[in-house]
């Protein structure tokens, strides 16, 4: 079996590796921010089984009403894991704060790896530049990327519209109109805490799954959520 990318040693978080032959479907969430009871609709409608494991994309944390039930659903299921987000490194940075994690709560989003992969497939919370190998990326690259210009956080070409090569990479961070969904990235933060969608992508029917949350929790600009394009090949 492809052993997969490895991640650069200097990374403070790991790449864990997913034995796929171990489980009958893997299902992958978008960013959940929070929201409990739209994760809890989710589940329900998915209704995974223990030998059906679902993978988060990160921020699991933060804006929405629920950040530690949310982890305390995510810790308690042994078919439930995350990569960490850049909302879950602001916590470990000590950046940002929330005053009902507990010390078990901190040490388990610490454990996050920053990479979840099995064979032709990675989940990454920002994304992942196709220019270079995936050991050369710094963890800041994997929690944030987006655009391919330099300093460029919305301009054109962002590295999911542009990649045409695998690993197929699942990732959440952009906020999207619609789920982004080629051979080579799905993208699939859909606004949950922004009154958007929580998004949800069955590897094995090759199928988006949606709810809707109850109440927009927070105001976002719309030149901040983005609207998917195809672009050519090259």
């Amino acid at each position: 079996m492809n052993a997969g990318p490895t991640l650069n040693p200097t990374l403070d978080a790991a790449h864990r590796r997913i034995d796929r032959t171990q489980w009958d479907n893997i299902y992958v969430v978008g960013d959940v921010h929070g929201c409990r009871g739209t994760l809890e609709q989710l589940l329900e409608t998915l209704d995974p089984s223990e030998s059906e494991l679902v993978v988060f994309v990160g921020d699991l944390v933060r804006k929405g009403p629920d950040s530690k039930g949310v982890v305390d659903i995510v810790r308690d299921r042994p078919n439930l894991v995350s990569v960490r987000g850049n909302n879950e490194q602001k916590l470990i940075d000590g950046r940002k704060s929330i005053d009902a994690l507990t010390d078990a709560d901190l040490e388990f989003i610490e454990s996050m790896p920053a990479v979840i992969s099995w064979d032709g497939a990675m989940v990454a919370h920002g994304g992942v530049d196709h220019r270079k190998p995936v050991v050369e990326h710094s963890l800041t690259e994997l929690l944030n990327m987006r655009s391919l210009v330099p300093d460029g956080s919305y301009d054109r070409p962002y590295w999911f519209e542009a990649r045409r090569e695998g690993p197929r990479i699942y990732f959440g961070h952009t906020v999207l109109a619609a789920p982004h969904v080629t051979d080579w990235a799905v993208g699939l933060d859909t606004g949950c805490v922004y009154g958007g969608q929580l998004t949800a992508y069955d590897t094995n029917g090759e199928k988006l799954i949606t709810v809707d949350p109850p109440k927009t929790y927070q105001e976002r600009s719309s030149d901040s959520i983005v609207q998917p394009q195809s672009v050519p090949l090259p």
